[in-house]
């Protein structure tokens, strides 16, 4: 009976010495990408908040679900953390027959929020969303737009795009931003969404004609630009977002520490700044609960978008 007094550990007691070694965040994507970006701004300031070293672990493929997979069977102690977005409410289970379900995670919070770049082809000869529309329109069937993957947020933003239009287009998945925005500048297709990250380096240099982000309003993270909504799609409103997410069963005392060391470090000036040079917005959620209903709310719209377009993995 001595060892297993010993042996337990209360939540309290467990939360009062979190963390005691180092954490590892894992992240669906590949390094270099918008959200390997934010797992490291943040990994290390929290890791000076918590006085312990964060490790960032890529795990990319199959659309981010092997980061999800590993996150779902990691042991709940607070050591493993993930990087993830609205995919796991849905999305992920129908395209890639992923095991887990939201359940399977504690919700913690909303990191950054950002807008997608809406980028055309330089020689297409449109210079707003209006003349978009209405040359995808005179051209039915003959417009094409690329995204970074099946189900990724560029791909769901196009989806709604043709809801928006009433325009049918071809989606032409490549395997990320970049390759995907310079499938529009060599004209392989008409159009794209992007992160900030893919785009603007691009953009700013002429290589490809940006035409506005998918903000309600303008947005810091891409100076200069109008929103669709504003100059001919009104009511057009899509962001994309990374949260913080821990597996089910994390100790609330444990997941409130994390929560609270994470609101202290995001608030930062500096870190803010350098999440915005990158497109990314900071935007925290009000507490885990609040998080967890709005990404699941989220979620769901997104597994209808792809629903209803018939999207599946060929």
């Amino acid at each position: 009976m001595a060892a297993l007094v010993v042996s337990f550990v209360p939540p309290a007691l467990a939360a009062d010495d979190y963390p005691n070694r180092p954490i590892r965040v894992l992240v669906g994507y590949t390094p270099a990408g918008a959200a390997d970006y934010v797992a490291r701004i943040f990994g290390e300031a929290l890791s000076k908040q918590l006085g312990q070293t964060i490790v960032v672990d890529n795990k990319p493929g199959a659309g981010s679900t092997l980061a999800s997979t590993a996150l779902a069977g990691a042991a709940p102690d607070g050591y493993t953390l993930a990087l993830a977005t609205a995919t796991l409410y849905g999305i992920d289970q129908r395209l890639y027959k992923a095991r887990y379900k939201g359940e399977d995670f504690t919700p913690i919070t909303r990191l950054t929020v950002s807008p997608l770049i809406l980028a055309v082809n330089r020689n297409l000869g449109v210079a707003d969303v209006k003349a978009l529309v209405a040359k995808a329109k005179a051209n039915a069937g003959g417009f094409n737009y690329s995204s970074s993957g099946i189900g990724g947020s560029p791909h769901v933003a196009g989806l709604q795009f043709e809801k928006a239009t009433g325009v049918r287009m071809t989606h032409v998945p490549y395997k990320g931003g970049a390759p995907a925005l310079q499938a529009v500048a060599a004209g392989e297709v008409q159009m794209s969404f992007g992160t900030a990250a893919s785009v603007l380096p691009m953009g700013t240099q002429g290589v490809v004609k940006m035409i506005g982000v998918t903000t309600p309003k303008p947005s810091d993270v891409a100076p200069g630009l109008p929103s669709l909504a504003e100059t001919g799609l009104p009511g057009f409103n899509f962001t994309f977002w990374f949260g913080l997410y821990g597996p089910a069963g994390l100790p609330a005392e444990i997941r409130d520490k994390i929560f609270a060391a994470t609101r202290k470090v995001m608030a930062d000036p500096q870190i803010r700044a350098k999440l915005a040079a990158n497109g990314s917005e900071v935007s925290l959620s009000e507490s885990p609960a609040e998080f967890g209903a709005w990404a699941s709310a989220d979620g769901r719209n997104a597994l209808e978008r792809i629903v209803q377009a018939g999207v599946k993995l060929d």
